[in-house]
């Protein structure tokens, strides 16, 4: 699409051009003057942004039914935005992770930081799974599809519409196979010494979580010998690299009946399926039920879903943070470890990690912070955009 035939769409006097020129990748509905020409420019188009004087700023992705009206896609306002640009993209993206991982086995395309703003390409092996979660990666899909297997070779490129993101933006929540043929049962990745099944079609977001892999290897060394509780396990998370890293036991507990049977398979096919248990049942439950128990544990780790995944659920969702600690720490042994995760990016690593001291104090424990972790490096930080730097997980020695 040539840049010159675009639309155009200008900020308002008092927005803040500065931010958009030093890096920040959204301009808001409420910083545009909207006009009926504006109005009528169709989801997904893309426009020049001018600032308040008229100065070209780039090309932009436009969603006038979305709070992020626009998303920067090139600053050079003569980008044709066709296959071959999106295929410089693709192979940027892929150059770092091929230094870094030694298998395709990683997330490709981590949005706004790649350079492809909505955008969430994971790699498992021949199959790529893309969540297409902004309006004009869904208009130009197959463009984007076309360049991903021109760069990587992969034979198989599902296409994942659930989640929020795609809501948010006015997107159908259709999932589809665009290339190939999906895999007949769950994909085998290897990571940090265990094997994990990842549910490519019916599993969460897209089958399998790469941002925790630098964290599950730090957990590990923690867990020598040691008897591991992982609670909101997922497909085993924590707890197979755990065993991997040569725990005694691990006990995963997650409310999904269908993620359990995925982490029995992984550790049976990982080689440690007689040291691993699950159980089935709400986190906050079960660990109130372990406490009754007198249950301890040598390792404890928590990885709840994001319960503060927007700013109005700041406040409700920092509780849900201090009230895991406090159920969490009086089962981990004297000089015991106490893992707490937080994929919010609505709570910053100051107040997540507030909320989680408030938690272990209440519960009469001491801890001491001895790691902070964060996503791995196929997860880029995007410095100028807080959003892209949503994991944080806490070691606390208590």
């Amino acid at each position: 699409m040539m840049s010159s035939s675009f639309p155009v769409v200008r900020l308002k006097p008092k927005a803040n051009a500065r931010a958009i020129r030093h890096g920040f990748p959204w301009v808001y509905e409420n910083e545009i003057v909207i006009d009926r020409r504006t109005r009528n420019i169709e989801a997904g188009a893309l426009a020049i942004l001018e600032d308040g004087e008229r100065r070209p700023m780039g090309v932009v992705a436009v969603n006038p039914n979305s709070k992020i009206f626009c998303r920067m896609l090139d600053r050079n306002t003569e980008a044709v935005i066709d296959q071959a640009w999106l295929v410089e993209k693709f192979a940027r993206a892929l150059a770092l992770r091929e230094q870094i991982y030694d298998a395709p086995f990683y997330r490709l395309i981590h949005a706004e930081t790649d350079g492809l703003p909505g955008v969430v390409v994971d790699r498992f092996g021949d199959t790529a799974v893309i969540q297409p979660n902004a309006y004009w990666a869904d208009t130009l899909l197959d463009e984007m599809v076309a360049a991903l297997v021109e760069v990587t070779g992969v034979s198989c490129v599902l296409k994942n519409g659930s989640g929020r993101a795609r809501t948010l933006e006015g997107l159908d929540e259709d999932s589809a196979v665009l290339v190939g043929t999906a895999p007949e049962g769950p994909v085998p990745v290897v990571m940090n010494g265990a094997t994990y099944m990842a549910d490519l079609t019916g599993g969460q977001k897209t089958g399998l979580f790469y941002d925790q892999r630098p964290n599950h290897e730090f957990s590990a060394k923690l867990c020598k010998d040691a008897k591991v509780l992982d609670v909101f396990s997922h497909v085993g998370g924590f707890a197979l690299a755990s065993l991997a890293g040569g725990a005694k036991t691990a006990l995963a507990v997650d409310g999904s009946a269908a993620a359990l049977e995925l982490a029995e398979a992984g550790a049976k096919a990982s080689g440690f399926g007689d040291r691993f248990d699950t159980r089935k049942g709400d986190a906050f439950d079960v660990l109130t039920a372990l406490a009754e128990e007198g249950e301890t544990f040598d390792v404890v780790i928590c990885d709840p879903p994001a319960f503060a995944p927007s700013k109005p659920a700041l406040e409700k969702g920092l509780r849900a943070y201090e009230r895991i600690a406090r159920l969490a720490a009086p089962l981990v042994s004297e000089g015991g470890y106490l893992v707490l995760c937080s994929c919010s990016h609505a709570a910053d690593l100051a107040r997540f990690r507030g909320a989680s001291v408030r938690g272990i104090g209440r519960a009469g424990r001491q801890a001491q912070l001895i790691h902070t972790g964060f996503a791995g490096p196929d997860h880029p930080l995007m410095p100028q955009l807080a959003e892209s730097g949503y994991l944080k997980a806490l070691f606390f020695r208590l």
